[in-house]
């Protein structure tokens, strides 16, 4: 069983069916907690760690052998959660990072919420050095896109999130930084590949799942 920690409840359809295309045969097991979000946004990532922390001894205690966190700004403290109770937790963006490293220097990413870009940065520059690779990173804070997504209007922010990377100039790969908003790549044709998170991050949860070792001395917080 695979635990996803979402901070949005319009990720669990998302994952779903992306589970029956990659790994029909894995359970998922959805905790949604979009306080932890708000939290992370006021007190910073680390305040969220207690709450992630429990969140994901419970899965596990429930038979989760691994967990994805589909939220960029809380996947640091997700996978410090995950290294202290010895759970493999993976954030959704980690793969999506590292094939943006792979296909060239100039990555350029776009976030809906600002407290995304921190986290994706040191992300890429931690996918960088494990690769060997120099990167110039750029992001890009698409206006008024948070507040379409909040409103129920999903058309909108994609409509603005693919407005805003048509924009981009001068870049070797375009990174989508939130789940929520990969689907603009389909609004997009012609120019830099652009990646999103859901289905790699997805697809290498599923293989955690399957390589990882009984749980049975699992740690206590």
């Amino acid at each position: 069983m695979l635990a996803l920690l979402h901070t949005s409840p319009v990720h669990v359809p998302v994952f779903d069916a992306l589970r029956d295309e990659e790994a029909p045969d894995l359970t998922l097991h959805h905790l949604v907690r979009s306080e932890l979000l708000d939290r992370a946004r006021t007190q910073g990532p680390d305040a969220a760690l207690p709450d992630i922390t429990a969140e994901l001894a419970a899965a596990a205690r429930a038979g989760a052998r691994a967990a994805l966190c589909t939220c960029s700004t809380i996947g640091p403290p997700a996978e410090s959660a995950g290294a202290a109770l010895g759970l493999p937790v993976l954030r959704v963006d980690r793969p999506m990072a590292a094939a943006a490293v792979a296909t060239g220097p100039r990555i350029a990413v776009l976030a809906a919420l600002e407290s995304t870009l921190a986290p994706t940065e040191a992300l890429l520059a931690e996918e960088a050095a494990r690769a060997g690779r120099t990167v110039e990173v750029r992001t890009v804070l698409v206006p008024g896109a948070w507040e379409r997504f909040e409103a129920g209007d999903h058309d909108g922010y994609l409509t603005a999130v693919a407005a805003a990377a048509r924009d981009v100039r001068d870049a070797d790969v375009l990174v989508l930084a939130q789940a929520s908003m990969a689907g603009a790549a389909q609004r997009l044709r012609g120019g830099p590949p652009v990646l999103s998170s859901p289905r790699p991050g997805l697809r290498a949860a599923a293989h955690l799942v399957a390589s990882a070792p009984s749980l049975s001395g699992l740690r206590t917080m």
